[in-house]
């Protein structure tokens, strides 16, 4: 068995990035509730314990505690902001409400000499995200950073093998934050680093074989790469005739799109697919609806509906089980974390849907992907040998063009869409732009525009395009376009997209916004 570092999940947003950075670092990282206690690590060497962050105070009514039966380990702790307040809190400290609550990127001065810290500058930038702060360290604890607003940010008893941080390190907005957990899981918990991604793939290949047995899977394949790889990896748990992979046109699909997924499965040599032509069904069920929740939801009942039809129509048992490419950060942003502790961002239409919910606890949902994050979703589709253009295609989200019209979807807004979509992709593409970053797309918002083209006013669509580069998905920054490139972009979209008159570029990054718009 490998050896683990314990991730106990209080509810943060970043719980599985944690656990990503410390699997990075080829140590296996296993996240638990934390009413979880060790014993439910048997067989692997514990090695250390990372409390998470959480949205919770520790003085409120219900919030999540510690365990004592952790500390009594002897291995190394390390709390992460809700986790150095837990920490405190529980050993003695005193955590109050902030004076000034601390969002965003802060500056930390360090001191020498504490193993945590190891190879810091005197002063480094950091990701905060806290509203509560320790006041009164417990015995035996000390500061051994602060921040630039005066709150102790690292604290440190090493008689007693525990350290905390006010700030995130495992966020890509904390630059030198993988030196820290380096320290932690090399340096003071002295692991030796032989776990690889590999390793997640002999796992859920065995974790299919026992939940599935000998009942047929149906795929649900849209073509992104999230659903291929987790359908390549049912093909590499499973016999190819126990597959069905079902690509259901939803009419919210870029151009070609089905054609290029029919291709893609054909490649993987699946001996079951079937496409569903359904574009009149989800029109009719997103018809009146502009609330995002509302669309996401009416999205994800009609998959679900028309999936349970085609099995029918099929002739496949009615407790056949269901396989999505759903992935951790899509759990997390719906507020169905690890353990149900994290705070709901957007509902994601595979994840929090009525049916979804149902079929999920009747443990019909197969999810391969369900632990992992995008970059290690394509290092696992390289593992499996799919092909290159496929595994480093940019992010498509399951609703489709659905939440990328802004209000209301129509016909007419989509075809828009379509096309302004196409012509950004080409010229990304043609200027060697596409893998220069992570994920671009356009959205089509809720609202026109004056314009003149010719002798003429016009009052027509404004298009967004949004670019962004991230590692994760967890965070984002806006990819800085060479300005004469997007100059001709912009320009290419309003002289050939029938219907719009302006292009703008969304500068925001995650967090506060989100990658979608919706």
């Amino acid at each position: 068995m490998p050896e683990v570092i314990a991730i106990l999940d209080y509810g943060s947003q970043y719980t599985r990035l944690i656990a990503r950075r410390v699997r990075e670092l080829g140590v296996y990282a296993e996240i638990l509730p934390p009413t979880a206690g060790p014993e439910r690590l048997t067989g692997s060497p514990l090695k250390g314990v990372i409390l998470s962050g959480g949205p919770a105070s520790v003085y409120a009514e219900g919030a999540p505690t510690l365990k004592p039966e952790w500390l009594a380990q002897g291995v190394p702790v390390l709390g992460i902001c809700y986790g150095l307040q837990l920490l405190a809190h529980s050993l003695g400290g005193k955590v109050v409400p902030g004076t000034s609550r601390e969002y965003g990127l802060a500056e930390v001065t360090s001191r020498d000499g504490d193993p945590l810290l190891a190879g810091w500058a005197a002063t480094e930038p950091v990701w905060m995200s806290h509203g509560d702060r320790v006041e009164t360290l417990p015995a035996g604890f000390a500061a051994v950073a602060t921040s630039d607003a005066g709150v102790v940010a690292a604290v440190a008893a090493p008689d007693r093998r525990i350290w905390g941080l006010q700030f995130h390190p495992e966020v890509t907005h904390t630059p030198a934050g993988t030196q820290l957990l380096k320290n932690f899981v090399f340096g003071i918990c002295e692991c030796k680093g032989d776990w690889d991604l590999g390793d997640y793939l002999d796992a859920m290949s065995r974790e299919i074989r026992e939940q599935v047995g000998d009942r047929p899977v149906i795929s649900l394949v849209s073509g992104g790469v999230d659903s291929t790889v987790a359908t390549a990896l049912l093909l590499r748990a499973l016999p190819a005739d126990q597959i069905h992979a079902l690509h259901i046109d939803s009419g919210l699909m870029r151009r070609s799109e089905s054609r290029q997924v029919m291709d893609s499965l054909k490649a993987l040599g699946l001996k079951h697919f079937h496409l569903v032509e359904a574009e009149n069904e989800f029109l009719a069920a997103l018809a009146g609806k502009s609330d995002p929740e509302a669309k996401r939801h009416a999205i994800g009942d009609t998959f679900i509906e028309v999936q349970a039809r085609e099995v029918e129509r099929l002739g496949l048992p009615s407790d056949s089980f269901l396989c999505q490419g759903t992935l951790y950060t899509d759990l997390i942003e719906s507020g169905h974390g690890e353990h149900g502790t994290s705070a709901s961002i957007k509902t994601h239409h595979n994840v929090g849907t009525a049916q979804i919910v149902a079929l999920r606890e009747a443990g019909r949902v197969v999810e391969p992907n369900k632990g992992i994050f995008k970059d290690e979703v394509r290092e696992l589709g390289r593992k499996l040998g799919l092909a290159p253009d496929l595994v480093d295609r940019h992010p498509f989200p399951g609703p489709g063009l659905g939440i990328r019209v802004l209000g209301e979807v129509t016909r007419e807004k989509l075809e828009i869409l379509r096309h302004v979509d196409e012509v950004f992709v080409e010229e990304l593409r043609k200027r060697d732009l596409y893998h220069a970053t992570w994920q671009a797309f356009a959205v089509l918002p809720d609202a026109r525009s004056v314009g003149v083209m010719g002798d003429f006013r016009t009052y027509e669509h404004v298009v967004a395009l949004r670019a962004v580069q991230s590692v994760d998905g967890m965070t984002a920054d806006c990819y800085a376009f060479p300005w004469e490139h997007l100059f001709a972009i912009s320009r290419r979209i309003t002289n050939e997209v029938r219907g719009v008159n302006r292009v703008v570029y969304d500068v925001s990054s995650k967090p506060p916004s989100t990658i979608e718009w919706e």
